[in-house]
């Protein structure tokens, strides 16, 4: 009982490290059987009732059921991520999870950009595949790393953040104000432009979240509690408001047709995120602190709220301060300097 080599050119492990413990098992080359050898030795040493597991055969619609059973159900949007994963296993044809490969999951991305999935959106569902083999692997459920892990995702261009001037939001504001038939995206509005919190963070507040000066943020993407102070004036527009009209209710897309009544325009892409980076903008604008910014925002990265502070006052000026040519200008005009002979 040795490592023999086959009559098809393959390598046959045939092992009985321990009397009634036999293993066998057949590799491409004689050095994976010889390995597999050592290591069966090794562990029946160390373990005696250690037993080599079978070849994983489950397939990638499996591994994401499991996923979702023991880890994605809990997630906020563990439904839809759950979705997108189905049907990214069914257009790579439910391969064995095991054998799938960079170079499949490659072409099944550039097929997505062909039909006009965005880059982000490409490497979202690139990461949620990913996650899903990285999240079993941590809960001992597969015993192999992901095997398309090497996969980068796509390298994007950073786009310029757009938020609204202060004409700008009285503009918007005044149309909320005047539709008809729907009061709360006025005052969702208001509560996320001076809070900077997201639409359905706003949108999902009560009246007891709402006391003392402050409101309190809960079930956010980041999974954090947030209190965030506001005025007086705000605090009891809000209660005025619900004693009126009674709880929020979902009205994102009402906001987004009276946005697109109005002059402002924005890239595709942005609508009630704009209240967002608005505050954003404007509070580093004033000269609000980055630091005091994310934890407003919820960031978990400062790299996050890092997009914002080039609109700082003092930001970089030492470019200005600094720089060769207005160095040189400066000292041309005082008559310090020749001027450069073309």
């Amino acid at each position: 009982m040795a490592v023999i080599k086959q009559p098809n050119g393959l390598w046959k492990a045939d092992v009985e490290p321990i009397k009634g413990k036999r293993f066998r098992k057949t590799f491409k080359t004689k050095g994976e059987a010889q390995r597999f050898e050592a290591n069966c030795r090794a562990k029946l040493s160390q373990q005696p009732d250690w037993s080599p597991k079978p070849k994983d055969k489950r397939r990638l619609l499996d591994l994401i059921q499991l996923w979702y059973e023991m880890h994605g159900s809990s997630l906020a949007d563990g439904k839809r991520r759950h979705a997108i994963l189905t049907a990214a296993a069914e257009q790579l044809n439910n391969p064995v999870a095991l054998a799938v490969s960079g170079s499949s999951v490659a072409h099944l991305r550039a097929k997505w950009l062909q039909d006009g999935v965005s880059g982000k959106t490409a490497n979202n569902r690139l990461a949620y595949l990913k996650a899903v083999y990285n999240q079993l692997y941590r809960l001992d459920e597969i015993d192999y790393p992901c095997p398309f892990q090497k996969v980068p995702a796509l390298k994007l261009q950073e786009r310029p953040l757009t938020y609204l001037t202060r004409d700008q939001i009285r503009e918007l504001l005044d149309a909320l104000d005047a539709h008809p038939t729907m009061p709360h995206p006025a005052m969702i509005a208001r509560v996320c432009l001076a809070t900077g919190c997201r639409w359905g963070e706003a949108q999902a507040i009560t009246p007891d979240q709402v006391r003392g000066g402050q409101v309190t943020f809960h079930n956010t993407k980041g999974k954090r509690v947030r209190v965030i102070p506001i005025s007086a004036a705000l605090e009891k527009r809000l209660k005025a408001h619900w004693r009126q009209y009674g709880a929020f209710t979902n009205c994102l897309m009402t906001f987004c047709r009276v946005l697109e009544s109005t002059s402002i325009k924005l890239p595709a892409g942005q609508a009630s995120h704009v209240l967002r980076h608005s505050f954003a903008s404007h509070f580093v604008i004033g000269g609000g602190s980055i630091l005091v910014l994310q934890k407003i925002l919820g960031h978990t990265s400062l790299a996050m709220t890092m997009r914002y502070a080039h609109l700082a006052p003092d930001h970089l000026q030492e470019a200005l301060r600094l720089n060769p040519f207005d160095t040189f200008s400066t000292l041309f005009e005082a008559g310090k300097e020749k001027p450069l002979k073309s």
